[in-house]
């Protein structure tokens, strides 16, 4: 075992104890910040020890790809696209390589027989087999005085063609940059460091840009964005490693990214154990959604629809695990649209002269809770002010903590989150009253 494998495995064997037992026994016992303290502490030490001169590689790349920006008049939802679009090609034919490599070793050792390769050779090793058109080194090799942005939609459109979640997914506005521009963007990302990253090294890149993007205002001041941190003690608290994994509110769906990586250091297939669904309000977000879970290998059922109104899959009550981290404080949600929603058992928290709901915070969890079955569990993110909101919340809150299905709540200060998000408390419901082996924290 490597160094960097040492690390990592230190760095998760870390983060599973602080999130599953020291963090609920300070906060039972010690002010919140102790807690907070020791969630840091834990994300700090994975990427100074598992990802070595990381912070220096993304703040290089962010960089490149800022020229975008300043050299067009595109704001950052509009460039967000193009660039993450470029990170999918590279981490896709990074993806590609190596699955090629290990299919080259299982052939010569006899251990797979010498055949055509197909898309399921890859699929298997958590890669697409890119046609020759979309792999990076055919974009870096064009000859002088070809489009470099006409070769870059033509890219993904063949992506798309041959890989059939993406189809009308991927990026195709490349042709209103110039290729010089281009082409230094493309072979910034064609470094030594980047061609030979791995899994977990892209993967943090991809979420770093998604941050940085969410940080300069687009989609919905951050609301796409979970910090990786957060979902990762989410991830290691309620073990999402097999069944329905929902998230209702799934932004670029890291929750199921991260859930994936919880299921294959178990030594796990992903795709054998857990079926993803996912509901997003936003199409371009969706777009991201699908882009991340492809570039990791992945693949879920994510719908666009607004959730206060829409139940688009047929997964009430059948959830094993339920993760979120949803819009705040919502108020303009229509009373009269849902006073009648199944998945609202404990009413309505409360109702303005508008006829509105007065703060969403409640319906949302109490979507989480009707989404789970009987041994399910849900982890998600949520304003604090729901610890303490008075009149229908309370209410709502005292249906709830009745239940006994509410297992343990981890206060969050906004030092652990991106700027777009508020001081939050993160909440373990488990369906405790159902359950016989029921954690107790």
């Amino acid at each position: 075992m490597d160094q960097e494998e040492s690390g990592r495995e230190i760095a998760e064997v870390w983060s599973t104890y602080i999130a599953v037992l020291l963090i609920p026994l300070l906060t039972e016992n010690f002010p919140p910040e102790c807690g907070e303290l020791l969630i840091i502490f834990s994300y700090e030490f994975m990427s100074h020890n598992a990802l070595k001169n990381i912070e220096q590689i993304e703040s290089d790349l962010w960089g490149a790809a800022d020229q975008l920006r300043a050299n067009s008049k595109l704001t950052s939802s509009e460039y967000c696209m193009p660039v993450l679009g470029i990170i999918f090609l590279r981490h896709a034919g990074n993806r590609y390589e190596k699955a090629l490599g290990q299919i080259k070793a299982a052939q010569a050792s006899g251990k797979m027989p010498n055949r055509p390769l197909v898309k399921g050779d890859f699929i298997k090793r958590r890669a697409l087999l890119l046609p020759e058109k979309a792999r990076y080194g055919y974009l870096l090799k064009l000859p002088s005085g070809a489009s470099l942005g006409a070769s870059l939609v033509e890219a993904m459109n063949v992506i798309e063609e041959e890989f059939e979640p993406l189809r009308g997914q991927l990026p195709k506005e490349y042709a209103q940059f110039d290729d010089a521009l281009l082409e230094n963007i493309l072979r910034t990302f064609d470094s030594e460091v980047i061609r030979t990253a791995n899994g977990d090294l892209f993967g943090r890149i991809y979420e770093y840009f998604l941050m940085k993007f969410a940080m300069q205002g687009a989609q919905d001041n951050g609301e796409f964005f979970t910090p990786p941190s957060l979902v990762q003690t989410i991830v290691n608290v309620i073990e999402p490693d097999h069944g329905i994994v929902f998230d209702p509110a799934c932004g670029s769906g890291g929750m199921f990214v991260q859930s994936s990586h919880f299921i294959e250091h178990k030594g796990l297939d992903t795709s054998h154990k857990v079926t993803f669904y996912g509901q997003e309000k936003t199409g371009t977000t969706i777009r991201l959604a699908k882009m991340n879970l492809a570039v990791h290998g992945l693949e879920g059922d994510i719908r666009e629809a607004n959730t206060f109104y829409e139940d688009v899959h047929p997964i009430f009550g059948q959830c094993d695990f339920v993760m979120a981290n949803p819009p705040f404080n919502v108020d303009m949600v229509d009373a009269e649209r849902v006073k009648d929603d199944r998945r609202l058992p404990f009413g309505l928290p409360g109702v303005n002269k508008a006829k509105k709901v007065s703060n969403g915070n409640y319906l949302w969890i109490s979507y989480f809770n009707s989404y789970l079955s009987g041994k399910g569990r849900a982890g998600f993110v949520m304003s604090s002010q729901a610890s303490s909101g008075g009149h229908g919340e309370a209410e709502v809150r005292r249906k709830i903590v009745e239940t006994g299905d509410v297992d343990v709540m981890i206060s969050i200060r906004s030092i652990f989150s991106t700027p777009a998000l508020c001081p939050a408390n993160f909440g373990t419901s488990i369906r405790a009253s159902r359950r016989s082996d029921a954690i107790r924290c």
